[in-house]
């Protein structure tokens, strides 16, 4: 058996069915005056309200000369609706390189508190008042040179003479055309170009495709590019500004949107397993936008955005940058994508199940066999597995890996996973009461799980 995913339910709990999702709409596209009469400077340097695009996009089964567009779904259910993966799949591009700055309507007298810049300890910044507006004005012209439009497909053929065009975004986190973005946008495609904000475009490869999670590697040749600043997710607040940038529709390139961070730790079921450990945010995402970044108050990009809730509004989910860390300083280093593994079968402790149990601690993850989604005995420990060759036995309680105590906010997997395989951490244990710390070799995690 092998670890839990990550963030994701216990093991005793049922598996949720997918639900296929209706047909893609999107919604009205709106401008809203400030509360108050306009000021000579807001006169001069806001832009005129736009004429509102339709309640719905009516999008034909055989897409027509460009620019329509149709949806890429993927089925998911998280208890609020259908899930849908953030791409746009297209017969035809009409990308105009639209830049659009989304004012927060009313919201130009309020302020956010920012957090810590990444790299510097928990509280080690004491917190700063940002007006709104003015950040997120800075935050676009700082980032959106970084990030690109990524349109995939493959040529036409005799099977498929209207061979279809698959449209995602990505963000350049190295200088030397290394970029992330979602593993849906890039699989399956047999061809990538990618697209700069200053209008030039560039073969890509796809360098790798992460095992744990819906993220992606691609890599172009070119050097000198802009680059955005990778930011620290750990210490993210519920209800701070969040901004994302992105290609909606796959038409509307770099355009810019805000909201705040809506949750923290959310999990949710798409074709490919569970994604866990997830940003909540009510910042307008839509399809293209996959594979964009999430942003602070400062630029910094704090997530990966990969899917909405197609039923709802404002509620959509991206992958904490933190988790995406590892991967991208493995792909710098030219070493293949790997993620860390244990090889253990655990349950997330909370205040109820450790009165169900009687346990001394209401944090921690408790080893133990169990059953999986499909009713079949699961084992605790893996043998053979690093957690076997650790000592670890079953009805431990991990409560911390390297110092970091293993809580809510900070479950197991989310934890490992900022780790490389082959490296030696140090576990806390509870064992029959008594504290104990293991050393314990990361392997690797296996790409069938």
């Amino acid at each position: 058996m092998t670890d839990q995913p990550l963030d994701g339910p216990r093991p005793d709990d049922a598996p949720t069915a997918p639900i296929a999702p209706p047909p893609a709409e999107t919604g009205p596209s709106s401008y809203s005056p400030a509360p108050d009469a306009p000021t000579e400077w807001q006169r001069q340097n806001w832009p005129a309200p736009e004429r509102p695009t339709p309640e719905t996009w009516f999008e034909p089964s055989v897409p027509p000369a460009p620019p329509a567009a149709k949806l890429a779904r993927s089925r998911a259910t998280v208890g609020i609706g259908t899930l849908l993966a953030v791409s746009v799949l297209t017969a035809g591009l009409a990308s105009g390189g639209t830049y659009l700055a989304i004012r927060a309507s009313g919201s130009a007298d309020r302020t956010v508190a920012t957090i810590a810049p990444a790299g510097q300890p928990t509280g080690a910044a004491n917190p700063v008042t940002i007006d709104e507006s003015s950040a997120i004005v800075n935050v676009a012209q700082k980032v959106s040179p970084a990030v690109v439009q990524i349109v995939t497909g493959s040529a036409p053929s005799q099977t498929d003479p209207l061979a279809q065009q698959g449209v995602g975004s990505g963000v350049i986190f190295d200088r030397n055309g290394w970029i992330l973005t979602n593993r849906h946008v890039v699989t399956g495609a047999t061809r990538l170009t990618v697209q700069l904000k200053d209008g030039r475009e560039f073969d890509g490869t796809v360098y790798g495709i992460d095992t744990l999670t819906d993220l992606a590697i691609v890599k172009i040749e070119a050097t000198d590019l802009p680059t955005a600043t990778i930011g620290d997710s750990s210490e993210l607040k519920v209800g701070q500004l969040a901004i994302a940038i992105g290609s909606p529709l796959g038409t509307y390139s770099n355009s810019v949107t805000s909201g705040i961070v809506s949750a923290m730790g959310r999990s949710i079921q798409v074709d490919g397993g569970p994604i866990n450990n997830l940003i909540q945010t009510d910042t307008a995402i839509n399809p293209g936008n996959s594979g964009g970044p999430l942003l602070d108050a400062l630029g910094n990009v704090i997530g990966i955005n990969t899917a909405i809730a197609k039923n709802a509004e404002g509620i959509g989910f991206a992958i904490p940058i933190n988790i995406a860390r590892p991967i991208m300083q493995q792909a710098v280093a030219g070493q293949q994508l790997a993620r860390p593994w244990i090889g253990v079968r655990y349950v997330a402790i909370d205040l109820q199940l450790q009165k169900q149990k009687n346990l001394p601690v209401s944090a921690g993850a408790l080893i133990g066999p169990g059953v999986d989604a499909n009713g079949q005995a699961t084992v605790g420990i893996v043998a053979g597995s690093p957690a076997a060759k650790a000592g670890l036995k079953d009805g431990d309680i991990i409560t911390a890996v390297e110092g970091q105590a293993i809580d809510g906010d900070h479950p197991l997997d989310a934890v490992l996973s900022q780790f490389a395989p082959g490296r030696t951490v140090t576990l806390g244990i509870l064992r029959d009461g008594q504290k104990l710390e293991l050393q314990l070799l990361l392997g690797t995690r296996p790409t069938n799980l």
